[in-house]
C-alpha cells in the first residue's frame, strides 16, 4: 500500500541520497523514510549469499540481524534474477524465515549495474495488503537505496584495511596486494554508478525533448489561442523543462567526462565571437533581474582551442554569474592574452564565497549552503565540468571572491608559440 501519489513520491525520492548508513548501523533512516511511502509492520534488507541470504537490516525482529537462512535452488534463482514479487505466507522464500504475525509481503531487489546483490522486502498483517501496482515505487527506492549501501559498503572497506595496516596485522606486502584488489572493485563499482547516472539521463532527456517540443507547439498557438491562464502554464513547463533539461545534460556531460569520451576538436577563432555568443544566449536570464553583461577585450585576437567547449566553460561561469548577482547590476566577461596564452575571467558583484568553501566549489555535486544559493536549484556539476573542460585545455581555473563582495573566476589557457 502507497502512501503517496505519484508527483508527491518523486519529490520526496532525493530524500533517500541524504542516509547516511555510516553513522546509522541499524538501518533506521532507511526504515523511516520507508515509512512514509508504504504501509508496512515489519521491513527487512537482506544480502544474497551463494546459496543462502542473510539479514542485515531489520526494523523489527532485530536480535536476527546477521541471521544467516538457507534457500532452496529454485529460490535462490528467484532470488537473484531482477523481479520483484508479491508474497503471502504459502510462500516457500518466506516459510524459509519463519516469520510469524506478518501475512502479506513485496519485495524488490538491490541492484548495482546488472548485478543483484540482495532484496528489501515490506511485510504487512494485514491479508493481501500488496499488489503488483506497489512494485513500481518500490523498485524506485530499491534502486536509490542499493547505491547508498554500496557506498557504505566500499568506505567500509577504508576502514578494515586502515586498521589492519595500523595494528600491524598483516605484512605490508600482503596488504599492498588487498588494497589493490579492493581498490579496483572500488573503481568499477564507481564506474557502474556513473553509468547508472548516464543511462537514467539518457532515458529522462528522450520524453523531457517530447514534452518541451509539444509546449512549444501548444505556446505557438498551432492548435488555437491560448486563454492567459493556460499560457501561463504552458510558460511554466516550458521553463520548468528546459531547467531539467541543462541539469540532465550536465550529469550526461560529467558522465562523459568520468569516461574519458570527452575529445578536444581545437580550431582557430578570435575569442571576442566566442564571448558575444555566450552573452547573446543568456541575455534573456539577465534581463529577467536587469543585469548587462559587459564583455571587456581591449584588442581582439586569434586562439586555437575547443570552440564549443570554451563557450561551455564561458556560459556556466556567466550563468552562475546572472544566477548569484543582486538585479540591476552588471556582469563582465574580461579577456587578455601574454606570451603564455590567454586569459577569461568573469566578475559578478552577487552574494560572493567564504574562504572555507573555495577549494571545495570545483567537486561533484557540492552547493553552497547559504539562504541565497538554495533559491537556485542546480546539480551541483556546473564547476565541476568547468573545471575538467579547462583541464582538457591544458589549463587551470581559480577563484578570487570575498562574501557579500562579488566573485571573479578565472581560466588561464595556454598556447604554443
Amino acid at each position: 500500500m502507497v502512501k503517496l501519489e505519484s508527483k508527491e513520491l518523486l519529490e520526496f525520492l532525493p530524500n533517500f541520497f541524504k542516509i547516511n548508513l555510516s553513522k546509522d548501523k541499524s538501518g533506521d533512516n532507511i526504515f523511516e523514510k520507508l515509512k512514509e511511502i508504504f504501509e508496512f509492520d515489519g521491513a527487512f534488507i537482506f544480502y544474497l549469499n551463494p546459496e543462502s541470504v542473510q539479514l542485515k537490516y531489520s526494523y523489527t525482529n532485530r536480535d536476527l540481524i546477521d541471521t544467516v537462512y538457507k534457500m532452496t535452488k529454485s529460490d535462490m534463482s528467484e532470488l537473484y534474477s531482477d523481479k520483484g514479487f508479491v508474497l503471502d505466507n504459502n510462500s516457500s522464500i518466506i516459510k524459509s524465515f519463519g516469520f510469524i504475525g506478518v501475512k502479506s509481503y513485496i519485495l524488490s531487489k538491490l541492484i548495482v549495474g546488472e548485478t543483484v546483490y540482495g532484496f528489501l522486502m515490506l511485510g504487512n498483517k494485514a491479508t493481501n495488503a500488496y499488489t503488483e501496482e506497489d512494485l513500481p515505487p518500490l523498485k524506485t527506492c530499491s534502486s536509490i537505496i542499493s547505491y547508498v549501501i554500496k557506498d557504505v559498503e566500499l568506505s567500509n572497506v577504508f576502514k578494515i584495511q586502515l586498521k589492519a595496516l595500523k595494528d600491524g596485522l598483516i605484512e605490508k606486502n600482503n596488504a599492498y596486494k588487498i588494497i589493490k584488489e579492493q581498490n579496483e572493485k572500488i573503481v568499477e563499482a564507481d564506474k557502474v554508478k556513473t553509468e547508472f547516472l548516464a543511462n537514467v539521463s539518457h532515458e529522462l532527456r528522450t520524453p523531457l525533448n517530447a514534452i518541451l517540443g509539444f509546449s512549444e507547439i501548444l505556446a505557438d498557438g498551432k492548435f488555437g489561442d491560448l486563454n492567459g491562464k493556460q499560457k501561463e502554464y504552458i510558460d511554466d513547463i516550458r521553463a520548468s523543462g528546459t531547467h531539467l533539461l541543462g541539469m540532465i545534460n550536465e550529469i550526461l556531460d560529467i558522465s562523459k567526462i568520468e569516461a574519458k569520451a570527452v575529445k578536444l576538436v581545437p580550431s582557430n577563432f578570435t575569442i571576442r565571437n566566442a564571448a558575444v555568443e555566450v552573452a547573446n544566449i543568456l541575455k534573456p536570464l539577465a534581463a529577467k533581474k536587469h543585469i548587462r553583461i559587459i564583455i571587456d577585450c581591449e584588442e581582439d585576437f586569434e586562439v586555437c582551442a575547443d570552440y564549443q567547449k570554451l563557450q561551455q566553460i564561458l556560459y556556466n561561469l556567466v550563468n552562475n554569474a546572472i544566477k548569484f548577482s543582486p538585479e540591476n547590476d552588471e556582469v563582465v566577461i574580461a579577456l587578455t592574452r601574454d606570451k603564455k596564452g590567454f586569459t577569461m575571467s568573469v566578475h559578478d558583484n552577487g552574494i560572493g564565497i567564504d574562504e572555507k568553501y573555495q577549494g571545495k566549489i570545483f567537486a561533484k555535486f557540492v552547493q553552497l549552503d547559504s539562504a541565497y544559493a538554495k533559491k537556485e536549484s542546480s546539480t551541483g556539476l556546473g564547476l565541476t565540468i568547468t573545471k575538467e573542460l579547462t583541464e582538457l585545455h591544458g589549463g587551470k581555473i581559480s577563484v578570487k571572491s570575498e562574501v557579500n563582495n562579488g566573485s571573479t573566476f578565472i581560466v588561464e589557457i595556454p598556447q604554443g608559440e
